[in-house]
């Protein structure tokens, strides 16, 4: 089967659900994107592993997952998001086994599969099915569209950006230590802009 390859656009608050989340993956060569409704923690979970230097003190269950595979021998070749159904998306982890090359297939939900995919850095594909349907959905929601992800606001902003850099990391270690992760991004996001400056 002909697979087309996702990239991660993105991840914002779910304008249709309360205190869930909008994932946002897209289809390069056509700009099709399909939003995924996912809950706080796979957001937390998605995030962290894109932030490959933001560690938490304990491991999160799909960081668990993830040490787990790796020590029976295995690892997730990709993720493939082969259906939609009533705006729902079903997905495999379709992993190998790097010593006698046995595959292993399993069921998962997207969001799980997708907070998999960062840590293994394994690529994301779906069926041009679910392009054509996604899209179709995105086109009627297309007057309503997602925002972009937020973060701090203006005023907690501005309180970090009046902070030295040292200041701010000291805050960062701490917000990883009380496991708080959207503390943790919003610091992190500053020090970026900051490092950009630099370059």
């Amino acid at each position: 089967m002909d697979y087309k390859q996702l990239i991660i656009r993105g991840i914002s608050y779910s304008q249709t659900q309360s205190g869930a989340y909008a994932l946002l993956l897209e289809h390069e060569e056509t700009g099709v994107k399909l939003p995924v409704v996912i809950g706080n923690f796979e957001a937390q979970s998605i995030s962290l592993g894109l932030e490959k230097d933001l560690r938490p003190p304990r491991p999160l269950t799909h960081d668990l997952f993830t040490k787990f595979v790796n020590s029976t021998h295995y690892t997730l070749e990709s993720v493939i998001i082969y259906q939609i159904i009533d705006g729902v998306f079903f997905s495999n982890l379709n992993f190998k086994n790097t010593e006698n090359g046995e595959e292993l297939i399993l069921d998962a939900r997207t969001s799980d599969a997708v907070a998999m995919a960062v840590r293994f850095d394994a690529p994301i594909y779906t069926t041009e099915q679910v392009l054509n349907e996604a899209g179709i959905l995105l086109e009627i929601d297309n007057n309503n569209e997602l925002p972009e992800p937020e973060t701090a606001s203006e005023s907690e902003t501005s309180d970090l950006r009046k902070l030295s850099t040292e200041e701010l990391q000291i805050l960062l270690d701490d917000a990883v230590r009380e496991e708080d992760y959207d503390a943790a991004m919003e610091i992190q996001e500053e020090l970026k802009r900051r490092n950009k400056k630099i370059d």
